[in-house]
């Protein structure tokens, strides 16, 4: 029995809560790493003591949003195709679509290195520089625009290989890079006085590095092989991208979009605000980036099983995941509501930062275990081709209901209300996501080409 058939008969017929969980563990470990580029940033950069240099890595999160949603798009966007494609064992188009989703990606990343250079300063105010942030949000910003194309394209290859089943070596790409950057962070901003732009030299170095290490696990394991002659730009492909990529592009966008209004919302406050979301925004998305990892070990199970027309493990697997990480997330709940003014000091032990912070992160602590229904919903209505569901789930969060919310409450709350914006936003969607994806779990049962079976 070859690779393939081997990873087929593993991804159809092994138990879906062993197999979720295997496949799990090596994008959890890819996402948290990946958290940690930059969590390792903000600090190291918080040791310059500095508020306004701290801001100015919230700021830059905002373009780094930028660039994850064109990675994503074109990693979710070709991945989704390769596993149902792979599911039904029609692999020549699955690498051509492998080929043309990677190739895509790095001339988007290409795009925004020029765009972003051509106008730096604009870009850097639109993002939510304040005058005194400003010097050291463009000195971070223009060093991370050089690494666009690999950064985008990194994100794609670690998609896709996931996407095949093989997370592992994604994990394996993504976590030597982090080893470096955070070996190179204190080295660069404190040893040869680079300060902001030594942080942004270190990202980009590190995920060089990891891009390299993940195009040579694409030729591993019965992966499929980046081979440029496979490139088809064809109106099929491109449709496919935007279908299975669109909810990841819209997510990815609209984190950008609030975070920019989420910085121009705390400047009214001061630099400390700024910093103290910076910091706050940092730990959350450590703590999320463990629940869409997860999430992503049930995506290529959903796309192999969806594709195969085992529709009823595909709802077997969404069960035991919403539970499985609903449990995790209120552990995580109840240790950063205890542990919220330590956690905020770790980064920026100032005292309006802590203060500032503490409150905002108790309060996102409140709903955070609805991320489970929600993160894992999107993901299999994204993996099984439902664009519009996936697509509005995908933007309700942070775009929808986080925006206006921004927008709003700060006039009638002040402070408070920036504070208290995400987690409403976070029930809001929730009630959203609960019928949506019951209406669709109905669906898979009702209409499953496959009698269900124990």
């Amino acid at each position: 029995m070859d690779a393939n058939e081997e990873k087929f008969l593993r991804m159809t017929t092994q138990p879906v809560g062993g197999l979720v969980c295997r496949l799990a563990v090596p994008c959890i470990v890819s996402m948290m790493i990946t958290a940690l580029y930059n969590l390792a940033d903000t600090f190291f950069v918080g040791r310059m003591h500095s508020n306004s240099a701290t801001g100015a890595i919230g700021v830059a999160f905002s373009l780094m949003a930028i660039i994850q949603a064109v990675g994503f798009f074109f990693g979710h966007g070709s991945g989704n195709f390769i596993s149902r494609e792979l599911g039904g064992h029609r692999r020549d188009q699955a690498e051509e679509m492998a080929a043309t989703g990677f190739l895509l990606s790095f001339a988007g990343g290409c795009l925004l290195t020029l765009l972003g250079l051509l106008f730096l300063e604009p870009l850097v105010r639109l993002l939510g520089s304040t005058e005194t942030i400003l010097p050291y949000a463009k000195s971070y910003v223009r060093i991370i625009l050089l690494g666009a194309p690999w950064m985008t394209a990194s994100l794609t290859l670690n998609n896709q290989l996931r996407f095949q089943g093989s997370a592992v070596y994604g994990m394996v790409g993504i976590t030597a890079g982090a080893v470096l950057n955070i070996g190179l962070d204190p080295l660069l901003i404190f040893t040869c006085g680079m300060g902001v732009s030594g942080a942004a030299v270190a990202t980009i170095v590190s995920q060089f590095a990891g891009f390299c290490l993940l195009l040579l696990g694409c030729r591993r394991g019965g992966n499929l092989p980046i081979r440029l002659s496979r490139f088809r730009l064809t109106r099929r492909y491109l449709s496919l991208i935007v279908q299975g990529g669109l909810p990841s592009l819209g997510r990815q966008t609209l984190n950008s979009v609030g975070a920019i209004v989420l910085n121009h919302a705390a400047g009214a406050y001061g630099d400390a605000a700024i910093a103290a979301m910076t910091v706050v925004n940092r730990a959350m998305m450590m703590a999320n980036s463990a629940m869409i990892g997860f999430g992503q070990g049930f995506q290529p199970v959903c796309g192999f099983n969806y594709g195969a027309g085992l529709w009823h493990r595909v709802r077997r697997g969404f069960a035991f995941c919403v539970k499985a990480s609903s449990g995790f997330l209120l552990l995580l709940s109840v240790l950063g509501f205890a542990f919220a003014p330590q956690i905020v000091a770790l980064f920026r032990n100032d005292p309006e930062v802590i203060a500032f912070g503490s409150l905002a992160l108790r309060l996102q602590c409140v709903t955070f275990v609805s991320l489970g229904w929600i993160t894992l919903s999107n993901m299999l209505l994204q993996a099984i081709g439902r664009t519009g569901p996936a697509t509005f789930l995908a933007v309700a969060r942070q775009g929808i209901f986080l925006i206006p919310l921004l927008l709003i409450l700060p006039g009638q709350f002040q402070a408070l209300g920036v504070q208290m914006a995400q987690p409403i936003a976070d029930l809001l969607t929730l009630c959203c996501a609960v019928p949506l994806q019951l209406r669709e779990l109905r669906r898979l049962r009702e209409e499953s080409p496959l009698p269900e079976t124990p």
